[in-house]
């Protein structure tokens, strides 16, 4: 069993990883945006658009990492 001192020794670098592959996977997400979108107007076909294949799974992805990263930082503010 690992011990606090191991755990917090490995998890600055756990951390590191964790926040690499949460932006990774973030800007993999990004789709084309119109410039309306940036004043408020967008086009209506893209909000109601139903994730298949690759998307759902990095869509998926994403939120595990996310929840991932909030879980080690409070481990991180325990433990210190």
């Amino acid at each position: 069993m690992l011990t606090m001192e191991a755990v917090a020794n490995i998890l600055p670098y756990a951390q590191i990883i964790l926040s690499i592959l949460l932006i990774v996977s973030i800007l993999l997400q990004q789709r084309g945006a119109s410039i309306g979108g940036a004043f408020g107007t967008d086009n209506f076909s893209s909000t109601f658009y139903k994730r298949r294949g690759i998307e759902k799974v990095l869509f998926r992805a994403t939120i595990i990492l996310a929840i991932l990263f909030v879980l080690s930082a409070l481990v991180a503010l325990l433990i210190k």
